[in-house]
Formats: structure tokens, C-alpha cells, sequence
């Protein structure tokens, strides 16, 4: 190993200067530098340049692994371009993609127990969390896809069917982004983008690519992931029925075993809900009225004294995240239904650990806004 040199260069990099951006080469280059050392030293030079962005949080979370005390990342104006690798699922280092301070990382594992929690799981049912990710199954990849581009990503128009309630196009879809279950599937065909230039995600539901390069699709929604808490409008679906963004709900292989950490909700599906929602959510999809029903939105999270020492350590950290997070209703879909990003990498005898946990191992955080369709 060249560590003089790298030592040397590393130095030279984070010399007082002006600041960087964090896209820019020289940020790039004190990252690779810094990974390559690999001590917490190195990465705390590293975050005293450049304090705020993707690599940042990618950094803080490598500090973590090396038992350092990590300072929360800095306010939302500060926050930088999104950066890392492209294509299909490229890997994202284990970084979260929204500001600390949005709902999706909100620590909810002191928040009250909503008063009709028991109510509520129980109209669920005991079921089983089930991982819906993973590798390959019947040929195609098991989760919701998304692919990243960068700024000069070429845009092609969109028509939508639900044109009212969705963000007008072009989008920045690439010609080898892959559509939830594969170019054929019947199912829900999300389509996700990720601007890692520009902090901007473009979700689409039941897209198809047309031979012209356009695309259709029944709704799309755009995000400004600078943006902590940004919401649809009331009443609005997106590219999932309860209104909110996809990709920072998924659980992604390198989340898991890249950084050893998901510090985020996960989103998750139910078979049947209630015609309403509770907000950040902003829409619903249902006709029932049943309030024993859940709602478009609820949070739910694992039980603080469940045991989770005898699980596989991949599963562990997603029942970590769902202590301090916990899960979002998304979508109606499987009871429990666990939403993640396909990866090859996927062990499916470990993800099946996860089915261990049951309804009765949960709890609804509470819920002070519930906006309900009743007639």
C-alpha cells in the first residue's frame, strides 16, 4: 500500500482552503483517500471538510462501525448534491437519503402508543413480517428496483393517466431502468429515479416505455430529498397510494450489511385499510370505514423488550431500525409485506428470519391527525 503518499495527498486535501462542494473531485478524491486508510482519524479529517452531504453520511456511518461518536449531520439549507455511483441499484453506500430531520428518520422508539393500538392489530391479524426482497425469484429480482443518473441524464416526456395528481414531466429515465417484476410483470411496475446530481427522486406507478422513448404511466410524483418533510397535497396520491415517497422506505443490501445500519422507517404494505390517512401520508385507498382499520401512513414499530440477540446479524439491524423507526403503511398489498430494493447479494434463508416476528410483536405509534373519507 502507497500509505505515505496517500497520507501525504490526504493532508494536501484537507489543507485550509475554500469550501468544496460535496460533488466536487476533490471531495471525491479525500473520500477515496479516507476509505482506503480506513481509521477513525481519517475519517474525522474527512468530515471536518466536508461536513455535509452523501459521502458525509456515508463517512459518520463508517465512524460508527469504528465505536467514534458521531455528530449529527448539519441543517437542511447546508445539505449537498446527492453523489455516488450509477445505473441500476447502484449502490449507495449505506447512506440515508433524506435530511435528518425527516419523517423517515424520525426516532420513534419513545413516542406513546396510539390509544387503539390493540384495536388495530388486532383487525390485522397475526401475520408474519415478510421480506418482500430479496435476490431472484422466477427469474426476475424480488423488490422495488430504482437506478441513479446523474444531471445530464437526457429527459423524455411522461403522459399520465391520473395527470391531476401528478407532477408533470420529462423525467430523466434512462433506457435501461428497470420497472418493478421485470419489463413484463402485471403488478405494480414502479419505475424509480434517482438525480444523484441534483437531490431529486422521480417515482412513476404502472409505467410503461413507449417505442418513441416516452413513457406512461397512472401517476408519478417528484422530491426535493434537500427537502425534509416535503408532502403532497392533501387529498394527492404519488407513485404509492398513501402519498409518499418510495426509495427512502426500502431496505437496500448495502444499508445492511455495507454500513451495518438502517437509520430510517421502512415502508410496508397491508391487505386491507382504512378510507383514510395520517400525515406525512396525504391520501388513501379504500372505501372501508371500519376504525379498526389502519390508515394510510400509520407507524408502527417493534416492541423495545422484543429479543432480537438470536437472530442473523443482517436481520438484526433491520429489527434495529424497526425499534427506533419503525415501518409506514405505504400501499395495500400482503399483510406485512416489507418493502426492499432487490440486490443478488440477498441471502433468502437469512431474510426469512424476519418472519419470526408477528403483528403481536408490534405496536401503532401514536397518531394525533387521522384525515378520514367517511361518508
Amino acid at each position: 500500500m502507497r500509505r505515505p503518499a496517500i497520507l501525504l495527498a490526504f493532508t494536501l486535501i484537507l489543507a485550509p482552503s475554500p469550501a468544496f462542494a460535496e460533488d466536487d473531485v476533490t471531495a471525491r478524491e479525500a473520500f477515496g483517500i479516507a476509505k482506503e486508510l480506513g481509521t477513525a482519524e481519517a475519517w474525522e479529517a474527512y468530515l471536518k471538510r466536508f461536513p455535509n452531504g452523501f459521502h458525509a453520511d456515508v463517512a459518520r456511518g463508517y465512524l460508527k462501525k469504528l465505536g467514534r461518536e458521531v455528530e449529527a449531520d448539519a441543517p437542511v439549507a447546508a445539505r449537498a448534491a446527492v453523489a455516488g455511483k450509477l445505473g441500476p441499484n447502484a449502490d449507495l453506500e449505506g447512506a440515508s437519503l433524506v435530511p435528518k430531520d425527516s419523517f423517515w428518520r424520525q426516532d420513534i422508539s419513545g413516542a406513546p402508543v396510539d390509544r387503539n393500538s390493540a384495536r388495530i392489530l388486532a383487525r390485522i391479524g397475526d401475520k408474519p413480517l415478510h421480506p418482500d426482497f430479496g435476490a431472484v425469484w422466477e427469474g426476475a429480482p424480488i423488490g422495488i428496483p430504482y437506478v441513479v443518473v446523474d444531471g445530464a441524464q437526457k429527459r423524455t416526456p411522461v403522459v399520465f393517466t391520473y395527470a391531476e395528481e401528478s407532477d408533470p414531466g420529462p423525467y430523466p429515465i434512462p433506457p435501461d431502468a428497470p420497472i418493478e417484476g421485470g419489463a413484463k410483470a402485471d403488478g405494480d411496475r414502479h419505475v424509480i429515479v434517482l438525480d444523484r446530481d441534483n437531490s431529486m427522486l422521480y417515482e412513476l406507478f404502472n409505467a410503461f416505455p413507449q417505442r418513441d422513448g416516452s413513457w406512461k404511466a397512472d401517476s408519478g410524483a417528484i422530491w426535493n430529498l434537500a427537502k425534509s418533510n416535503q408532502t403532497r397535497p392533501a387529498g394527492w396520491t404519488s407513485a404509492d397510494a398513501a402519498g409518499l415517497p418510495i426509495l427512502p422506505g426500502l431496505v437496500r443490501y448495502d444499508e445492511v450489511v455495507g454500513a451495518g445500519a438502517v437509520e430510517h422507517a421502512l415502508r410496508f404494505t397491508l391487505s386491507k385499510t382504512r378510507r383514510a390517512y395520517t400525515p406525512p401520508a396525504s391520501h388513501w385507498a379504500s372505501d372501508a370505514t371500519d376504525p379498526a382499520l389502519p390508515p394510510m401512513g400509520m407507524r408502527v414499530r417493534l416492541k423495545a423488550n422484543y429479543d432480537i440477540s438470536k437472530f442473523h446479524p443482517q436481520v438484526q439491524t433491520i429489527l434495529k431500525a424497526l425499534k427506533t423507526y419503525g415501518m409506514a403503511l405505504a400501499d395495500n398489498g400482503g399483510d406485512n409485506f416489507v418493502s426492499g430494493a432487490p440486490d443478488p447479494r440477498w441471502d433468502p434463508d437469512v431474510l426469512r428470519q424476519l418472519k419470526r416476528v408477528t403483528t403481536k410483536d408490534m405496536e401503532v405509534v401514536e397518531m394525533k391527525t387521522i384525515v378520514t373519507g367517511d361518508k
